[in-house]
């Protein structure tokens, strides 16, 4: 079985042929190692290897691991499905980016909770691009007014998108859906609205991670090519 060191290696040559052949550098693209049921200590183990991005997907499991690092990184993301009663303990873990804002009611509810404590948050809005009811995230029709709403309010600002890709066995699949979340981006960042800024496109997972690349992504959320199959008995 590869060690981690192996995989990160494969996967930074992989990304860097496919920006090469995309036109684009290795400058343009963060890659958050998606960590959840895994260990502090294969976490350490990752950052120690140069890993400079987390990602987790449960509240409480993060706050579990997070304080218990022992190597420094640059940025703690949360990816997963957040619930109103989480917020202020996700907020505890000072996230860089909140991937998974995919409702207007759990955007006022951070909005309120930022506001108590006189902070502000950067955001990704999740879109559901592939319409399945198994999936989170805003309908795609419907982005662009939830984003129009989201800018009223003045804690957070919303720097991007996230979409996760049809679960298919051929990458190819997902192109589609990719594709309409950059075409969405590219249609907000024109209307300049305050506090909104199309940064980043979080898309591209273990299975899909090149198609991405190649319609845009900037932020992969990488977990099991990095760290083989995750152990779901372990997880909340």
């Amino acid at each position: 079985m590869p060690s981690i060191a192996e995989n990160l290696e494969t996967v930074q040559e992989r990304i860097e042929r496919t920006l090469q052949r995309c036109g684009r550098t290795g400058g343009d693209v963060t890659l958050v190692a998606v960590t959840k049921t895994h260990p502090v200590e294969v976490i350490d183990e990752a950052l120690s290897l140069g890993i400079k991005h987390i990602g987790e997907n449960k509240v409480q499991e993060a706050l579990r691991k997070i304080p218990m690092l022992s190597n420094p990184y640059e940025g703690f993301h949360f990816i997963g499905h957040l619930q109103s009663n989480k917020i202020n303990n996700l907020l505890r873990l000072k996230p860089v980016l909140i991937h998974s804002v995919d409702s207007l009611h759990i955007a006022r509810e951070l909005n309120k909770s930022l506001g108590r404590k006189n902070l502000t948050q950067d955001i990704l809005v999740q879109v559901n691009t592939t319409a399945e009811a198994s999936k989170s995230g805003v309908d795609l029709n419907n982005a662009e007014e939830m984003i129009w709403q989201i800018s009223a309010l003045p804690c957070l600002r919303v720097r991007g998108l996230m979409t996760i890709g049809l679960m298919s066995l051929e990458a190819g699949k997902t192109r589609p859906y990719f594709v309409s979340l950059r075409n969405l981006a590219e249609k907000i960042a024109g209307q300049n609205l305050p506090g909104v800024e199309m940064r980043y496109l979080s898309m591209g997972m273990s299975d899909d991670f090149e198609v991405a690349l190649e319609e845009g992504s900037n932020l992969l959320r990488l977990g099991s090519v990095l760290f083989g199959k995750r152990n779901y008995g372990g997880a909340d």
